[in-house]
């Protein structure tokens, strides 16, 4: 919701926008008039009048100095609210997918919710996870769910039908096994950790701090147990496994003789050609939009004796026609084949497969529908990974004990992050009354001083208060030469708070902070 004109510098010259309280708790706490307010556990009557500036801050400051105001003493929440193949239909997925290139944009107006300071979107062909900071984890949640619904059209309550979420710590542990392979529809696979990657670059244009390190971590969780853990030895990937079940789909002895047509020569269509030419298969056409990476893949295969065939997209559907089996995987929004494309293929002796491991789809639910065809999509990929994951699940309790290290040094490094706000607001304070003090002077005694003598007094003034905070300031920094445990370090950031009042000042930054974003 935008608002209109300069930000103000102070609570007392904040404008609100008209909005509904509904869709807006921080506001609705601390801007808008309510009739009844509990103030020091007493219920008492409030007059907030819009149009009266000076009652809105007298409202505000009880509020800042009344117990209920838990955006001032609690700190903000990780939260992962998330739809995964383990617990979403591939429809809903495909529907809230988000393709790498709208990520940033789908990042900002997440970070312009009202209760949201940190966002990130992991979005692939198994899951769609969304990583936020929120002020109140509660309203961050309704917030995040009715962005989503407005984004896809799925209703709020359908999306809550079929997510998963976690808070904090099990935020955390989560993203850093799904990093790791232990939380894919095929145990170890290695995909999944450049897709981390994809959404931390993403992240470098300053989307935060918590949120983007935690993603860092994730990436080091995930090297550390493909490194030091067996999980990835003899993995199997979401393609290598939709060629398996491809192949045993086929008429017994029809798999060498078949004719193979992959759609897309990314990242996944160039592995299922890889996986195909490990099955024996040494001839297959490629349909792509350009023929770049196509030649590439042909001069990798050419060593090994495998004739790749390139054909441009408007030829799809006649290599289609002459095709026994086609893998799409491209990133096309809409589908490629629907019903009428593949009823006009000419028939075959067998049904012609389709294998789409895209997530939107390339193949249309509709084509399932003719005796001519039968379609799978990554959700029929289970039946081939679950030989294996019992042997894998074994191996995923040596990587469990990396990651919960890796956690624990995450939460140490986002707890150290506490006393920054606190340097910072005790830094600002102090320069304050340093700023207004010697202003006072000034105006009494500086008509008689040259330029010299005041720039005298503004040096001796910063001078004095740099040594005076610079005890507090030691005390509050964990990278000290005297290796400050981190709870000593918070005991002295919440005691410097107090003796300041720091918190008082915190409410009005982060209202600030969400009306400079608007």
């Amino acid at each position: 919701m935008a608002v209109s004109g300069a930000i103000p510098t102070s609570l007392s010259k904040l404008h609100y926008p008209s909005f509904s309280p509904t869709t807006l708790d921080l506001f609705e706490i601390h801007a808008f008039p309510m009739k009844n307010m509990r103030i020091g556990g007493v219920i008492q009557r409030v007059r907030c009048d819009l149009s009266s500036s000076s009652s809105t801050f007298s409202a505000l400051q009880q509020l800042k100095k009344s117990s209920i105001d838990r955006y001032t003493k609690e700190r903000s929440s990780i939260v992962v609210i998330g739809l995964s193949i383990h617990t979403a239909p591939l429809e809903m997925r495909e529907k809230l997918a988000i393709p790498l290139a709208e990520l940033p944009q789908a990042v900002s107006e997440l970070c312009g919710l009202y209760h949201i300071e940190e966002a990130a979107v992991l979005s692939t062909c198994n899951r769609m996870e969304i990583y936020v900071l929120a002020l109140s984890h509660h309203r961050g949640v309704r917030e995040v769910t009715q962005w989503m619904s407005k984004r896809s059209g799925i209703p709020v309550s359908e999306i809550c039908q079929h997510w998963f979420l976690l808070y904090n710590n099990d935020a955390t542990q989560h993203l850093f096994e799904v990093s790791s392979g232990l939380d894919s529809l095929v145990l170890g696979e290695g995909q999944i950790l450049s897709q981390v990657k994809q959404v931390r670059e993403k992240l470098r244009s300053g989307f935060g701090m918590v949120i983007p390190g935690l993603f860092e971590k994730a990436i080091t969780a995930g090297k550390r147990v493909r490194t030091e853990t067996c999980i990835a030895s003899g993995a199997v990937s979401v393609s290598s496994a939709a060629v398996e079940l491809a192949l045993t789909k086929l008429p017994t002895g029809s798999a060498s003789s078949a004719v193979m047509l992959v759609v897309g020569a990314g990242k996944m269509g160039k592995l299922v050609i890889k996986h195909l030419v490990a099955k024996g298969c040494t001839r297959m056409v490629v349909v792509n939009r350009s023929r770049e990476r196509v030649a590439a893949i042909q001069e990798e295969m050419m060593p090994l004796g495998v004739e790749i065939v390139y054909k441009p997209f408007d030829e799809m559907l006649a290599c289609a026609g002459e095709a026994n089996v086609i893998f799409t995987s491209t990133a096309s929004e809409t589908p490629l084949f629907l019903k009428e494309h593949v009823e006009s293929l000419p028939l075959m002796n067998d049904a012609r497969l389709l294998v789409d491991i895209s997530v939107p789809r390339n193949v249309g639910s509709c084509v399932d529908e003719l005796d001519s065809a039968r379609v799978y999509n990554v959700d029929d990929l289970k039946e081939v990974v679950a030989a294996n994951k019992e042997d894998r699940a074994r191996k995923a309790m040596e990587a469990n004990y990396i990651i919960t290290e890796e956690s624990k040094k995450f939460e140490a490094w986002r707890d150290s992050l506490q006393t920054v706000p606190t340097i910072k607001k005790l830094r600002r304070k102090t320069e304050r009354i340093r700023a207004a003090s010697v202003e006072k002077f000034m105006s009494r005694y500086g008509k008689d001083m040259d330029k010299k003598t005041k720039e005298a007094v503004d040096d001796l003034t910063r001078g004095m208060l740099n040594k005076i905070l610079h005890g507090p300031m030691k005390h509050l920094r964990c990278d000290d030469g005297e290796n400050r445990e981190l709870p000593e370090t918070l005991e002295n950031m919440e005691a410097l708070n107090r003796m300041f009042e720091l918190e008082l000042e915190l409410l009005e930054e982060k209202i600030r902070a969400k009306m400079e974003q608007k």
